[in-house]
């Protein structure tokens, strides 16, 4: 599934795949596949998007929304 929030967000930020890839110092290929969902990110990735990206939240575009809170009752 693709990440529909992080193409909005090169989108917003009118950037290239190219150019997202190199400010956040990654291959194309793996940004690529960040984006389209074939791969999940890292950790490594996550934390460098933070540092290209200091104003994105970073949660949102990141975590999935399929996500739930799982509370003992």
């Amino acid at each position: 599934m693709k990440n529909q929030k992080l193409i909005l967000f090169r989108k917003e930020m009118n950037m290239s795949v190219s150019e997202m890839a190199n400010r956040v110092g990654i291959s194309e290929s793996y940004y690529e596949k960040i984006e389209y969902g074939d791969r999940s990110p890292s950790y490594n990735f996550l934390t460098k998007f933070k540092i290209a990206f200091p104003e994105s939240d970073a949660e949102d575009i990141f975590l999935s929304q399929n996500h739930t809170l799982c509370v003992e009752k």
